[in-house]
């Protein structure tokens, strides 16, 4: 559980405010809630930015993190500047410039589908500087055959892969049947999250099961059970490689898992991220 130094932050009623930091090769927007607490970085998907965690920064901040999201370059109101730097750049070489730039020196790592490949990306390139690190509903981009057999079978045809049809292997059937108001606010944030011509940022190396397997962080690998995209069977096909991984499902969740189930969402990712409980003097361990 948290110290109670760290319950004792106020949300927000308003938008927490942006603004960009410039950075090689990009001017890229970030959120940052402030505070002393420990910091947790969000990652967003392919289909998303900033926006896709506001049901996470007020409830994060709340609990006394620092949470701090960024659009990764190409996506939102981050600006490609090549004048400054090389492009397109990685995503880990981008977080880490933002982390340089904003004196950070260890932080928690959570990122969700395209933001979990980058996730794992940068905790094997610098895991001196993870605290703790999240993965949530993605299939990692791993370079490996047996992943790209899994995902050639679970590919559905005349909908994987067809643009127009994205959104409804995003979102899953169950929230949008609960909730058509949400699930039209998150199509309109994916129909402007990438900006039109904006070249994808590879990896600082592919992913694989051997990279994977030096990642001595903890690590929480969230799963929905109605994922379409990367469902449980493929997510502990690469999981099973982390040294210190733990799983757990969110069941009826779909590949959006922390827009469709928030609450569920926010539980198991603080309670994985709350320092341990300290043992009271006197006490003995059953």
């Amino acid at each position: 559980m948290w110290p109670d130094t760290h319950t004792t932050s106020a949300a927000r009623s308003d938008p927490w405010p942006g603004q960009h930091a410039h950075l090689p090769g990009t001017r890229l927007w970030y959120v940052d809630t402030g505070g002393t607490g420990d910091v947790v970085v969000l990652l967003h998907a392919n289909t998303g930015t900033v926006l896709a965690w506001d049901k996470q920064i007020n409830p994060f901040y709340a609990a006394g993190l620092r949470v701090i999201a960024f659009d990764r370059r190409g996506w939102g109101r981050s600006e490609i500047d090549p004048t400054t730097g090389p492009q397109p750049g990685t995503v880990a070489d981008d977080l880490d410039a933002l982390m340089q730039h904003l004196r950070i020196d260890s932080f928690h790592l959570v990122g969700i589908a395209g933001g979990g490949f980058v996730a794992l990306d940068y905790a094997a390139w610098r895991p001196h500087k993870l605290r703790k690190l999240v993965v949530c509903a993605s299939n990692g981009q791993f370079n490996e055959p047996e992943m790209q057999a899994l995902s050639a079978h679970i590919a559905i045809p005349g909908l994987t892969g067809v643009p127009a049809l994205r959104s409804f292997l995003e979102v899953g059937v169950a929230y949008r049947a609960e909730n058509p108001d949400g699930w039209a606010r998150f199509k309109a944030i994916e129909h402007q999250a990438q900006q039109a011509g904006a070249p994808a940022q590879p990896m600082r190396t592919p992913n694989t099961y051997a990279k994977v397997a030096t990642i001595q962080t903890a690590t929480l690998v969230l799963m929905g059970g109605a994922d379409l995209l990367a469902p449980p069977a493929l997510m502990r096909t690469w999981a099973r490689h982390l040294p210190h991984a733990e799983l757990a499902c969110i069941e009826d969740a779909g590949h959006a898992i922390n827009w469709e189930r928030p609450t569920a969402f926010n539980t198991m990712v603080l309670d994985f991220l709350a320092p341990p409980t300290p043992t009271p003097p006197g006490a003995t361990h059953v």
